[in-house]
């Protein structure tokens, strides 16, 4: 369905045109119109179904933005989903202007005292923090007209029941409320009993991963570590079409960046392009103009391209939900995928949740080394050679070329143009990523189903990496255990080599 067919303003509809949103998803579908109407609504969705913009949209389609007094509440479980929301409801009320707050533990609270003072119509924030503010009578609800409680049964987990029934009990009992949980204990089914009117449910089934045409594999390492682990893998595998998965929009303009840096022919998406621009780059990678698309969560919905080979998860992502939209984009009408996953040492119980849901077990891969990477490189250069070879009328330039080997050794002569075909050496191109804040630890008894606990039986770091050679006809799929080595280079704008990049030192001996 169409955004515009769900009743949205014009405002409304171009900014969810900015942010790259084409169709809405079907918890949007459903609960958009629900909620514009003015019912209460209980939505059980996966995070990563677009639930956010599900309850945004019809907030700021009813909230009066000239009154300065707080008429919508969001509660989240935790401070990293807090500000990802508030500033998801920033994004799409930006062209009405409406002002959105986000309060959370751990934080300055002077700062959101003060921010608070500036009159913002919907506010965000963790439970306990907006207690604080409450009980401070720095935050005043009398006027909220909606309230949502995103992700209900994670609060239940952590412990916050109490604290949203006290939160709940400052609000006007005439407002609209919204519940969002992946899953309906007995105990949030009593939050929708005791707080609710009436409330229309709405039970989006989870996606399903296809995996029979999908190798998925994961590779241990520090943060620091995984952009040259990352090229390496690039250099080894060959691959033809590339989705790079990251969390934040600095670390796609890093990550884009630094690719293109070393020679790769990379683009980065996210929401802070404009809209030309983004589409631009779509473009370019659905005609195969661009081999490596780095983009987020977010900037990422609505590609549908048959022809990615790989998905590399640079940042494992928070929920296996995700997991399952980003290495759903390869794989696809029939034809093989790879995803490869960067796991640090402290996220592997994010991983096990992740082999739950999709119930298959991730295969370890060790890094290729910086040896085994440029025989990679090499082997692409000798296939490049080959194709340039057999599109060049060589009786053109037979004089010039035994002019070439009377001077110098024919090794030479091909050792030089092996080496002007080949991407720099990684090593002498440093690229810097910025450190992410870690995700975080979730300790304790996990109980009612849902979200991530630490835990689960390591692998290690065992396992090798299954390489091909040059023969694309060698080595074997085995169930979907190994990958290919070199796939075959792709000739765009002169081949993976970005212009201006320097080369190795090379010198050519002259004959005695």
């Amino acid at each position: 369905m169409k955004f515009k067919e769900l009743g949205l303003s014009d405002d409304l509809l171009a900014a969810v045109t900015d942010a790259g949103y084409e169709e809405a998803t079907p918890i949007q579908a459903e609960t958009i119109p629900m909620v514009l109407k003015g019912q209460d609504v209980i939505g059980q969705a996966q995070t990563g179904t677009g639930k956010t913009a599900a309850f945004a949209l019809p907030i700021l389609e009813k909230i009066d933005k000239s009154n300065p007094n707080v008429q919508a509440l969001v509660i989240s479980p935790t401070r990293e989903l807090a500000i990802q929301t508030q500033e998801e409801i920033y994004k799409l009320g930006r062209h009405e202007r409406a002002n959105v707050q986000v309060v959370y533990g751990g934080a300055d609270i002077r700062r959101q005292i003060k921010s608070l003072k500036n009159h913002p119509q919907v506010v965000v924030g963790t439970p306990g923090r907006l207690l604080d503010h409450i009980r401070r009578h720095t935050l005043k609800l009398d006027h909220v007209q909606m309230l949502v409680l995103d992700e209900a049964d994670e609060m239940l987990n952590m412990g916050f029941l109490d604290d949203i029934e006290d939160i709940i009990k400052q609000l006007p009992e005439e407002r609209q409320t919204m519940l969002f949980s992946a899953t309906m204990p007995p105990e949030i089914k009593r939050v929708g009993v005791q707080f609710m009117q009436d409330p229309k449910h709405v039970k989006i089934k989870a996606k399903e991963l296809t995996t029979d045409l999908i190798d998925q594999f994961y590779v241990r390492s520090r943060d620091f570590e995984k952009f040259d682990i990352m090229t390496r893998f690039f250099d080894v595998q060959d691959p033809d079409l590339t989705i790079v998965f990251t969390r934040t929009k600095r670390r796609v303009d890093e990550i884009s960046n630094g690719l293109q840096a070393r020679g790769y022919n990379a683009a980065g998406i996210h929401g802070d392009l404009t809209q030309k621009r983004r589409t631009q780059i779509m473009n370019e990678f659905r005609h195969g103009k661009l081999d490596i698309l780095v983009a987020t969560d977010v900037a990422a919905r609505g590609i549908d391209i048959n022809d990615v080979t790989h998905v590399y998860n640079y940042d494992i992502p928070q929920d296996p939900d995700s997991y399952v939209h980003r290495v759903g984009r390869t794989g696809r009408a029939g034809k093989h995928g790879v995803s490869m996953t960067f796991v640090t040492p402290n996220e592997m119980g994010y991983l096990r949740e992740i082999e739950k849901l999709t119930k298959v077990r991730m295969l370890p891969l060790k890094p290729p080394s910086a040896e085994e990477a440029f025989v990679g490189q090499l082997g692409v250069a000798k296939e490049a050679v080959t194709e340039l070879v057999n599109k060049t009328d060589t009786e053109k330039y037979a004089s010039a070329a035994k002019s070439l080997l009377e001077e110098y050794d024919a090794e030479d002569l091909v050792a030089a143009l092996l080496n002007d075909v080949t991407k720099d050496d990684s090593s002498q191109v440093p690229v810097k990523i910025t450190p992410e804040r870690p995700l975080p630890k979730r300790g304790g008894k996990r109980h009612g189903g849902g979200g991530y606990h630490r835990g689960g039986n390591r692998h290690g770091n065992g396992g090798g990496y299954h390489h091909r050679n040059n023969d694309r006809r060698g080595g074997s799929r085995n169930g979907g255990r190994g990958y290919e080595g070199n796939r075959g280079h792709r000739s765009n704008n002169g081949g993976r080599r970005s212009e201006g990049s320097g080369k190795r030192g090379f010198t050519i001996r002259k004959k005695d």
